[in-house]
């Protein structure tokens, strides 16, 4: 039997959205951003912090983890598409070096992972080379944020890093979404901040190059609506699997159906056989991609990859 994808439905009506006022216009002056950036906050702050709206969180987390790592991979030159960074991620087996692109997006889940008061955790991440710095900026940050708002203490942080270190983009867009999580209470950070920036942004930034301040936060503000429209689709994908759920009887199913709502990729083969990941069931290989096939039928998932072999499997677009 063929199955036509569902169709998006009326959740999407009941989740907080960004007002017209926001949407219609463009922020050009500083006051604008801080005032367009408020709403927008408010409504990204409603969806990821009230778990009655069930955004899958972990899933939100891990695509725009995907988002950031292709983004800095054009800040620091190597220019590697989203495909080659999933791929050398999800695809490379236990124990074998990753690569350089599969480490940027293993950095930014773990960075999506952060608890933003957790100081040690951070200074792990961003290595011994920054460790020492990372209270100085993140309070620096903090500060213009309470004065001036998060988008201004974003740009605080961002400068400092990179005035310290002009190859260390990472690292400056990983600060900057901790004192955008500070700054909104979050138990965990997103990862925002790098999504929309240039490296001749950057540049200017630390420069003191004119109008630098105000591109950056206007490119923040843009991602903060990306991630707003990105949760609010994959939360209306999310519903739209646990519909169909009870329909899924091979063994094992219901945790398999978690691992697709915490993933933007999954890797049968992988995190399906011979057991589901984060459990003891049982799945071979085979029962893992029927699995799969059968969620691309029910039209609640799809793969990504084109390939015959070594695939990867999805919720969203």
């Amino acid at each position: 039997m063929n199955y036509q994808p569902l169709a998006i439905t009326d959740d999407l009506k009941i989740l907080p959205k960004l007002p017209a006022w926001v949407t219609s216009g463009r922020a050009v002056t500083l006051e604008t951003v801080a005032f367009r950036s408020g709403a927008a906050l408010t409504v990204l702050d409603a969806l990821v912090s009230d778990p009655a709206h069930g955004v899958p969180m972990r899933l939100l987390a891990n695509r725009l983890a995907l988002t950031a790592a292709t983004a800095t991979s054009k800040l620091e030159g190597r220019l590697a598409r989203d495909t080659d960074i999933r791929d050398a991620y999800h695809l490379t087996p236990p124990g074998e070096a990753r690569g350089p692109d599969g480490d940027l997006l293993a950095f930014w889940r773990d960075g999506g992972r952060l608890r933003p008061n957790w100081t040690g955790e951070i200074a792990d991440l961003v290595g011994a080379e920054f460790a020492g710095e990372v209270d100085v900026w993140l309070d620096a940050g903090q500060e213009c944020a309470r004065t001036h708002g998060p988008l201004a203490g974003c740009v605080v942080v961002l400068r400092a890093v990179l005035q310290a270190d002009d190859r260390a983009e990472r690292v400056a867009c990983l600060l900057s979404d901790v004192v955008l999580a500070r700054a909104l209470y979050w138990k965990t950070a997103l990862p925002v901040s790098a999504l929309r920036l240039s490296k001749a942004m950057l540049r200017d930034l630390t420069t003191e190059g004119q109008g630098a301040e105000l591109a950056i936060q206007v490119r923040i503000l843009d991602s903060i609506e990306t991630a707003i429209r990105l949760a609010r689709d994959l939360t209306n994908r999310a519903n739209a699997l646990r519909a169909v759920a009870p329909k899924l009887r091979a063994k094992g199913s219901e945790a398999a159906v978690d691992v697709f709502l915490s993933e933007d990729a999954v890797a049968p083969a992988s995190m399906l056989s011979p057991r589901v990941r984060g459990t003891s069931t049982p799945m071979t290989s085979r029962a893992a991609r029927r699995f799969c096939d059968r969620l691309v039928e029910l039209g609640v998932a799809r793969e990504l990859t084109g390939r015959s072999t070594f695939r990867l499997y999805g919720v969203g677009p």
